[in-house]
């Protein structure tokens, strides 16, 4: 369900492009973070400034000026730098080709652990469509694969159904609430703490996903 990159060097599991997937928007597939991305992404980030800005982490000056294309070269250059360390595996979610979001795979630790982070945003005019849940399972095989992970972990706000239920669909479970965890939209919010270990997945998610009529194999 992954594929390397031909002549692609670095970190287990980066850079690489896994799928696709097919949901009822289309094919889903992952692929790394291009410098060549900044404009998309720019326009991507602030048309969705309602939809992404009640959810992710206070940041420094206006959403507009955080998310000119100017700031996405020295962005990608910290992902490209982390990703080669290992520490971090940023991806762009495409739909039949097209960019319409991310997920990244952050704080990834090794030795006796092997566990790291997952997150994810999706343009919200394709919200609702499986495009996030079809992310989430090729990501999460790929960290119980190839980057040989043993535990992922997500948190969520509970105001955030949305995100809850593509974790859920995946197999994730809640494990418990971290009262005022990160400083968002300027106020420290409580997360609820969902994770998933390598044993909890039967197969894979992506097949658990297709058997469960949310996604095709392409």
């Amino acid at each position: 369900m992954f594929r390397w990159l031909s002549g692609a060097t670095g970190s287990p599991g980066w850079p690489a492009t896994l799928g696709p997937l097919g949901t009822s928007a289309g094919a889903v597939t992952l692929r790394p973070v291009k410098i060549r991305d900044a404009r998309t992404w720019s326009e991507l980030r602030i048309r969705n400034q309602n939809s992404l800005l009640p959810w992710e982490p206070t940041g420094v000056g206006s959403w507009a000026e955080r998310h000119q294309p100017s700031s996405w070269p020295p962005l990608f250059a910290v992902l490209k730098s982390e990703a080669k360390r290992g520490t971090i595996l940023p991806f762009v979610i495409e739909l039949d080709g097209r960019y319409v979001g991310q997920l990244t795979v952050g704080n990834v630790q090794r030795g006796a652990v092997r566990t790291a982070w997952i997150g994810y945003w999706v343009d919200e005019v394709h919200s609702g469509k499986g495009i996030a849940t079809a992310a989430v399972a090729l990501g999460v095989d790929h960290c119980f694969g190839p980057v040989g992970l043993h535990r992922l972990d997500a948190t969520v706000q509970p105001a955030n159904e949305a995100s809850q239920k593509v974790l859920k669909h995946i197999g994730f479970r809640q494990e418990g609430l971290l009262v005022r965890y990160m400083d968002v939209n300027k106020r420290w919010r409580d997360h609820l703490l969902f994770a998933l270990t390598a044993e909890e997945v039967v197969g894979s998610a992506v097949e658990a996903l297709v058997r469960s009529g949310r996604a095709t194999f392409v």
